[in-house]
């Protein structure tokens, strides 16, 4: 049996710091796990093993993390000379030459990264199933998707290799694999953590990056360790009041939460997305807080129709400025990639750039809507997603054609994307399974800049109704 599987990275740390382990220790018994569990889920599509045992083998026990094991998602967070793949095969031999931020203060932390996990093709669907890698299994059934893009984050987490994984979030994809996979996975507000210096305004700034976690305490001090803008970032959050890990101290006031479990988008949600709500709706109402049944109102069909023309840009966008860089026709790298982004490029290349920019000032305007909402209360509680997880191919454009699988990615999206259009803080929480052993995230979606109370609300559910003990059928030690 590994002693440190169980172990959060908080814990792992004291264990460094306390001078029982190393944490050459922690990472090579990291390693073993992943070499027990990885080739059953297909989470680690690039091991660095030698790089993190130099970064081990120098860490201070004086950093927030000491040394703790750790991985990055193959999209946005660069590692200097590592490529960085995004699952493509356009982009597969991309080596930055310089570390994100992000990457920068992760290290700064004191994690030593051992691998990158897998991803869909550029991020842009719900599900982790590449062409260039492969699937991602879920670990809780292994015929099921362990969602996305950050699904092999969320399978690496959920399978014991690591309790927390960097992930990235544009439409949900944090939340949606922490709710696939039996996880806590928090987006945060807009401009809280750096995608400096490569990116500013990621297509009308929806992309935020932080973590999947199996405990809320890691989540925070992830977030306290790497919160924060670098200069020229476009959008900034303000700092908080209190460290995220400090607030975790006291529970959070009686809150007032509106519950919806209708989907605004006028899609289909599963009861098994519904029941999960309306138990955790009264969890809370049994913790003291206010649950009244309400929603902010929006043109279901138009955000629809609007939604598709905007996510088609995250493709188009990607495809057009690697074609610049490269010199050559966008037309012709868009021929070399997976059906679902060259379906993507063919709407986003119809789209002019007035057209773009009178699209995003309507997000704007239903940013405004939320926001507004969230006015007469503190929290908005809804499903996660529209289902448990779908079966592996349920998002197979070469199978079900471009425009399907839009369609299907609306109706399983049908509650992260309004966090990401008004740059709200929003989580998801790991509170129930379906009578087939699935896991069924619920999602609380905060006031901007109000991280606190969805760290505390969380860390009283955690304790109220414990999850950080569930293991599906494929974990390290098992």
């Amino acid at each position: 049996m590994d002693e440190f599987a169980d172990l959060d990275l908080t814990a792992q740390a004291a264990l460094v710091k306390s001078g029982d382990v190393t944490a050459s220790e922690l990472l090579e018994a990291a390693i073993r796990r992943a070499e027990l569990v990885n080739p059953k889920v297909n989470a680690i599509i690039r091991p660095l093993h030698e790089e993190a045992r130099a970064e081990a083998g120098n860490a201070s026990p004086d950093t927030a993390f000491a040394g703790a094991p750790f991985l990055v998602k193959d999209l946005y967070c660069h590692m200097a000379g590592i490529p960085t793949s995004g699952a493509s095969e356009i982009t597969k031999d991309f080596i930055p030459q310089h570390d994100s931020e992000l990457m920068r203060r992760y290290r700064n932390a004191g994690l030593s990264t051992f691998g990158k996990t897998n991803l869909c093709e550029f991020g842009t669907l719900g599900t982790t199933e590449p062409r260039l890698f492969g699937a991602t299994l879920n670990p809780w059934d292994t015929s099921r998707s362990s969602g996305g893009s950050s699904g092999g984050a969320g399978a690496a987490v959920a399978a014991g290799i690591v309790p927390a994984a960097h992930g990235g979030d544009g439409a949900g994809s944090i939340r949606i694999p922490a709710s696939c996979c039996g996880l806590f996975g928090l987006k945060p507000s807009r401009g809280r953590i750096s995608l400096g210096p490569d990116l500013g305004d990621s297509t009308g700034g929806i992309v935020n990056e932080h973590v999947l976690s199996r405990t809320v305490r890691d989540s925070a001090a992830l977030l306290d360790a790497t919160r924060g803008a670098m200069a020229g970032d476009p959008y900034t959050a303000p700092p908080p009041e209190i460290d995220y890990v400090q607030a975790l101290q006291s529970s959070p006031r009686r809150l007032r939460i509106a519950l919806t479990t209708e989907s605004l988008l006028g899609t289909h949600v599963d009861p098994d997305c519904i029941a999960a709500t309306v138990s955790t709706a009264r969890l809370c109402e049994s913790l003291g807080h206010e649950v009244v049944e309400a929603r902010p109102h929006l043109d279901a069909e138009t955000y629809r129709t609007y939604y598709k023309r905007f996510w088609a840009m995250t493709a188009t966008r990607a495809i057009t400025a690697l074609a610049r860089s490269r010199n050559v026709p966008a037309e012709t790298l868009a021929g070399k990639v997976e059906t679902f982004n060259q379906y993507l490029f063919a709407v986003g290349s119809r789209i002019t750039a007035a057209d773009y920019l009178v699209d995003l000032n309507w997000f704007h305007g239903v940013g405004r809507t939320v926001a507004s909402f969230l006015g007469d209360f503190d929290i908005w509680l809804t499903p996660t997603l529209g289902s448990p997880p779908p079966v592996l191919g349920h998002f197979d454009a070469d199978t079900h054609g471009g425009e399907e699988v839009m369609e299907r990615f609306l109706q399983f999206l049908a509650f992260t994307t309004f966090a990401n259009m008004a740059g709200l803080p929003s989580m998801s929480v790991p509170l129930a399974w379906t009578a087939g052993g699935l896991p069924v995230g619920t999602q609380f979606t905060g006031r901007f800049n109000d991280e606190e109370t969805l760290f505390r609300l969380a860390a009283q559910l955690e304790e109220a109704r414990p999850w950080s003990g569930k293991r599906p059928p494929i974990f390290a030690t098992a």
